[in-house]
């Protein structure tokens, strides 16, 4: 079943990221995609240049298009993780534009939560260096599922293959020692619109894809979890009318795998064995649903059921514990607290629960483990955490949604951390 036949349309969505070090170009590629693909308005177009024309400059920066911050634009960098849309007649885009600054690390990983692809850009006159392999590295942490290096400002060293094809080597042995198994390599210059929407003329000796031909190709809906059926549900809907009078349905999003009507279900936390009476979306009524499709499920069986409850096929069923490890990402000022109490957010329920231990640190620059009980803004570390109510989670490996949380602090309801659990 498509994504049309479905009533969703999300299924043509894809949504992708940038990383690179500073002035690798990001946005200015961004603004290449935007223009050259017909996606800027003309207001939009006529505001960048007359900006670009206040600060002296010969060409149009397109990359204004995405610096949206008055800090962005004053200094020429991203700080802010700035979201844009835009669509082809073959599919439809989500890009976020992330910064490259070491102690943005926070942005960096909002912007890729979701993402279906990165594009990690790299200046061909310096190669991969640190901030690639840190890029490289969070791509891989977070698992997302296709990695393309785009190979920028090739027009300052010639289109030299030789460069281009050493780059490429160096970047497959980082590629090698992380969990990046589908990545793609494209030669360009963003400034002048080289390969990233029309195929370049100065650079005959690559026969390959444009960005912009690679990103509507890309196998999207393999990336999600067909297997594993899981539906947390968000909102229990009671409409108690004369026409709905005995009607209680589950709302929420199909995290993965799918579901039909008739089939055997396991209700979390109380492990109840349900079958699915109807699916609904809207007013229509579908014999299946799919991932990431938001429906409403009724059961056969009056079961106590609320927010933050798991569905999950009967046959394949979520791990379940107290004790996590994860990684996090710490995004706070405040370092974390060993042993202290935060809010655990897992899909639709929150516990709470008590960091026990860091395992280890990963120091961002050279990728080693450290034995280091300090945890602070921008730092990854590997930590134990044990939750006062049992979590219903899969390994964020194996599925993206319920392998994942958010850690918030109690007294100011912040956000302070994002986990992946191993």
């Amino acid at each position: 079943m498509s994504g049309k036949e479905n009533g969703y349309l999300d299924m043509e969505l894809l949504r992708f990221t940038t990383a690179g070090s500073v002035d690798d170009g990001k946005s200015t590629l961004i603004g290449r995609l935007l223009y050259d693909s017909k996606a800027i308005f003309e207001d939009q177009m006529e505001a960048i240049e007359n900006a670009s024309a206040n600060k002296g400059e010969e060409q149009v920066n397109l990359a204004l298009l995405t610096d949206g911050l008055r800090a962005e634009r004053e200094q020429g960098i991203t700080i802010d993780v700035a979201y844009r849309y835009f669509a082809t007649p073959e599919r439809k885009f989500i890009i976020a534009d992330t910064p490259g600054h070491v102690q943005y690390t926070r942005n960096m990983v909002t912007g890729a939560s979701t993402a279906n692809a990165a594009l990690i850009l790299i200046d061909a006159r310096n190669g991969v260096i640190e901030q690639t392999r840190r890029h490289a590295y969070i791509a891989s942490l977070l698992q997302i599922p296709h990695v393309v290096v785009c190979i920028n400002k090739m027009d300052l060293v010639d289109f030299d293959q030789t460069a281009y094809e050493n780059i490429k080597a160096d970047f497959k042995a980082v590629a090698e020692k992380l969990d990046i198994e589908n990545f793609y390599f494209i030669p360009m210059s963003a400034r002048d619109g080289d390969n990233v929407v029309d195929p370049s003329t100065r650079c005959p000796w690559y026969t390959g894809k444009t960005l912009l031909q690679l990103l509507e190709t890309l196998p999207v809906g393999e990336d999600m979890n067909r297997k594993d059926a899981r539906f947390p549900v968000q909102y229990v809907i009671r409409p108690q009318s004369d026409e709905f009078h005995d009607y209680r349905g589950f709302a929420g999003r199909v995290a993965s795998g799918e579901f039909h009507v008739g089939q055997e279900v396991k209700v979390y936390p109380g492990e109840q064995i349900s079958k699915i009476q109807s699916i609904n979306l809207f007013e229509e009524k579908l014999d299946r649903t799919i991932a990431p499709q938001s429906v409403s499920i009724q059961l056969e069986d009056e079961i106590d059921i609320s927010r933050g409850s798991l569905l999950s096929a009967a046959d394949n069923c979520p791990k379940s514990s107290q004790q996590i490890e994860a990684m996090i990402c710490w995004m706070s000022e405040t370092p974390m607290r060993v042993r202290g109490k935060y809010i655990i957010k897992h899909t639709s329920s929150e516990v709470l629960g008590i960091i026990q231990e860091v395992v280890n640190k990963v120091d961002i620059n050279t990728l080693e483990l450290a034995d280091e009980n300090s945890v602070g803004l921008n730092d990854i570390a590997r930590i134990k955490l044990k939750t006062s109510k049992p979590l219903f989670y899969d390994s964020y490996k194996q599925n993206r949604i319920t392998g994942s949380f958010v850690i918030i602090e109690e007294t100011t309801n912040n956000t302070v951390g994002a986990g992946m659990i191993i």
